[in-house]
């Protein structure tokens, strides 16, 4: 390999991708990143990025996507035929807010608007996707992989250490085609007498024919996301007659409409799929090539509805990262990355195995809304079974949950962690406001010591001495009673919980 090649190569340049090279990057490993694609895509796609994605990428320092993103409008249905209202429903389950929870909204951001975010980012650290260029053959060996890629006719031998990506590894899908939910969706700028852009409009019963309408702007000031349910047409041919999508839409929509322009429109299918295995030697897979396989679509059902898919991969991918980092710096052993499948595989097998139940409420119900369910914002997913998870204290022997609810009164080791704001930094000459999410990054692991005073922390900050202070800095965490501070301490930061 050569020396100065980047040691990761990303094939694919989808959320999933670019997260998983952010953060690589961060971590200080250098990354190539390529796409088949001549342009980036376009289009909203499945545009719902849930609470536990949006601490990743608070994480990430890409405070964009929670910034740009739009919550949620409420759904209104009408009576057939007219536009008075006959329904109003919330999208998704509420929570109230809550400290240890600084995202407990939703928000829509489609994935056209996500990937230049991302794609911004990534070029913080002098990395861009190269467009049109296709893997086409994938080696590997002990030492590292050989990959073959194609631009423009001409061919390029690669050799790289690590790759992240899927048709070459040989894996299996297990999993279903189901026919009986299939849908065209896309982006659509119209004009509709009477159509309150501070809704989410449906019309019609997925049963028959429906229509799906979500005003946003990121298409366009008229702009909306459409979605077509019409078991009587051949979708194919729907999805590919702009006439045809017109008509389907001036006849559901009780108004005047007038039309502007399609952007960007897919036929959608429902796969119930997911990979036997979530590596390979040094081949691994991330996001939707882990847990989809997408027959004429470039995406799921599951993300129109739930937006899991689309969220777990991001998971993934930020999961993958910073343990390849580990391994690539030479301060973790390569068995490391094991964890990454043991800990993703149970996640996504048992999401799926959520989210079909869910598909088969909507489609039983005819309601194609997400189910008011809080498992959906992701903040109960865990690795409690974990190989590199001890916790002295929880009952030996419990059922695998891995994706479950958030019960932020029961934590074990292995849980997500939940966030503190207002936490006083002590010792430094001047006193600081922070959270405890504001300490964490990729590139570092956080070690939080909750003791009554400093001298009970010396023990642990004793035994971090060992560990590369490049890759593990230590917070003290101390009571409300102790808020006078004068004593020096080891500890990266020492912090009074208020």
């Amino acid at each position: 390999m050569n020396p100065t090649s980047p040691p990761v190569l990303v094939v694919g340049a989808g959320p999933a991708g670019l997260v998983a090279a952010l953060t690589l990057l961060h971590n200080g490993i250098p990354v190539r990143i390529i796409d088949k694609d001549l342009n980036p895509r376009i289009g909203q796609r499945g545009p719902g990025i849930w609470p536990r994605s949006l601490e990743l990428f608070n994480f990430l320092n890409v405070p964009e996507v929670n910034d740009l993103g739009k919550p949620p409008q409420a759904i209104r249905s009408y009576k057939p035929g007219t536009l008075e209202p006959l329904t109003e429903t919330l999208m998704v389950p509420h929570i109230k807010p809550n400290p240890t929870i600084p995202f407990h909204v939703p928000k829509l951001i489609g994935q056209q608007l996500l990937d230049v975010i991302l794609r911004r980012h990534l070029e913080k650290f002098s990395c861009s996707v190269e467009m049109g260029t296709e893997l086409r053959s994938f080696e590997q060996s002990e030492k590292g992989v050989t990959a073959v890629l194609a631009k423009n006719g001409i061919l390029e031998t690669f050799d790289t250490k690590w790759a992240l990506q899927r048709k070459q590894l040989g894996l299996t899908f297990l999993g279903e085609t189901r026919d009986d939910v299939r849908m065209v969706m896309g982006d659509i700028c119209l004009h509709g007498v009477g159509l309150d852009r501070t809704y989410w409009h449906r019309f019609g019963s997925f049963k028959a024919r429906a229509l799906s309408l979500r005003p946003t702007d990121e298409v366009g000031e008229d702009g909306w996301q459409f979605v077509i349910a019409a078991p009587d047409i051949d979708l194919t041919k729907l999805a590919q007659s702009e006439e045809l999508i017109m008509e389907i839409i001036a006849s559901l929509v009780p108004t005047k409409v007038t039309f502007n322009k399609i952007i960007w429109v897919s036929e959608f299918r429902t796969n119930i799929r997911m990979v036997n295995k979530l590596s390979e030697g040094r081949g691994f897979v991330v996001g939707d090539a882990a847990q989809y396989c997408a027959l004429s679509s470039n995406a799921d059902i599951h993300s129109f509805i739930f937006e899991q898919g689309l969220n777990s991969g991001i998971q993934d991918a930020f999961n993958l990262g910073w343990k390849l980092a580990l391994v690539e710096k030479g301060l973790a052993n390569k068995s490391l990355l094991d964890t990454y499948s043991a800990e993703r595989m149970p996640v996504i097998s048992e999401m799926l195995d959520k989210t079909t139940t869910f598909l088969n409420q909507a489609v039983k119900s005819d309601s194609m809304t997400a189910p008011r369910s809080p498992i959906l914002f992701m903040l109960g997913i865990n690795c409690r079974f974990s190989s590199i998870v001890v916790d002295e204290f929880s009952t030996p022997g419990k059922p695998i949950n891995a994706y479950g609810t958030l019960d932020d009164d029961h934590l074990e080791a292995g849980d997500r962690a939940p966030d503190a704001p207002n936490v006083l930094q002590m010792g430094r000459g001047e006193s600081d406001a922070k959270t405890l999410f504001g300490l964490y990054r990729p590139s570092y692991h956080t070690v939080l010591v909750f003791t009554p005073n400093l001298s009970g922390a010396t023990p642990i900050l004793g035994a971090l001495e060992a560990y590369d202070k490049s890759v593990v800095q230590s917070a003290v965490i101390l009571p409300s009673s102790a808020t006078s501070i004068t004593v020096a301490s080891p500890a990266d930061f020492v912090l009074v919980d208020q």
